[in-house]
């Protein structure tokens, strides 16, 4: 997969030759709502022979549109991990654009003619919510074809909804996560939600109550989902281990501690400090307990690992992933 990387305004000659079904999101996620606009975008290419190509950004735009909240910006599916799952779903090259005030600045009929005319879009393919510019009102699908003045096809695909009618949307991933709910954010999803980290070393309590722990130090940018403990599976080098993980504050070992990741793998034992990892999560077994006693927060243990070795021999894939 190509990736070109543009700043506004860009120089032309960055952009191949010959025509390129568009597909156009920020795509933080990668959810089944995206995967629709881009299997949609990649049939249409497929039918008229040429390549699918993305237009995404290298920044949530609320950096450009509103205060930098406190606590910083963080992401889904951070730019490296977007990306790889963009080629995963068949898509030939990327426009990555750094979107910036000047950019935003853009009246739509600016930003159509110099970008999906520039980028020789001969089908623009969008989910129903896509906005590209300031004003949504009037930056939004239904005035594309306006803008478009018969020289693309626009193609607009239709809100995702479950069974329980909740919209398939970032938004509703990012409540879930923070409730702890990787299950349902996994449906959504239709993946298995994954972070990075690097393994560093901890206080080594672990080891002491028979539970030795990687400790996982992830990107300031990426979306940890809350407090508490869960059924996951570690990726070191080009294998998935099994395992239980603790992300909280050791409230048994005293007060005000940081938060940590820290992941019991079961019939492990290799020094991987300095590994870079994936974390895949699979369910949540509780929250954060604050126990009288060691030996209590030990036999907590040995409930979780059983739980969790039960919960990982019956895993399965969830219906129609084609993620990974």
């Amino acid at each position: 997969m190509q990736v070109i990387k543009i700043h506004h305004p860009y120089d032309p000659e960055l952009i191949p030759a010959g025509p390129v079904v568009l597909a156009m999101g920020f795509f933080d996620g990668i959810h089944r709502g995206h995967q629709a606009v881009i299997k949609t975008a990649r049939k249409i290419a497929d039918e008229k022979g040429v390549p699918l190509a993305v237009l995404t950004y290298d920044h949530r735009p609320e950096i450009v549109y509103q205060q930098y909240p406190v606590g910083g910006v963080h992401y889904l599916t951070p730019l490296p991990r977007k990306l790889d799952l963009l080629e995963q779903l068949g898509v030939d090259r990327v426009y990555l654009v750094n979107l910036t005030s000047a950019l935003s600045a853009l009246d739509p009929q600016a930003f159509v003619d110099q970008y999906l005319i520039g980028f020789h879009a001969i089908a623009a393919v969008a989910g129903y919510d896509h906005t590209y510019g300031a004003d949504p009102s009037v930056a939004n699908m239904e005035h594309l074809k306006d803008f478009a003045k018969g020289r693309f096809e626009v193609v607009t695909v239709d809100k995702m909804t479950l069974q329980d009618n909740h919209k398939v949307g970032s938004t509703r991933i990012r409540q879930l996560l923070d409730l702890g709910d990787v299950q349902s954010a996994n449906v959504l999803l239709g993946y298995f939600y994954q972070t990075s980290g690097v393994i560093v070393h901890g206080f080594a309590r672990g080891r002491t109550l028979g539970f030795p722990t990687a400790n996982v130090a992830w990107p300031e940018a990426e979306w940890i989902p809350a407090i508490g403990v869960y059924v996951v599976q570690l990726k070191i080098g080009d294998r998935w281990y099994d395992g239980m993980a603790s992300v909280g504050r050791n409230v048994t070992f005293g007060e005000h501690n940081e938060k940590t990741l820290e992941i019991n793998l079961f019939n492990f034992n290799q020094m991987i400090y300095g590994e870079n990892v994936q974390v895949r999560w699979i369910k949540r077994l509780r929250g954060e307990v604050k126990f009288a006693s060691v030996d209590d927060l030990i036999a907590q243990m040995r409930l979780d690992q059983h739980h969790s070795k039960l919960t990982l021999q019956n895993l399965k894939a969830l219906p129609g992933q084609i993620l990974q």
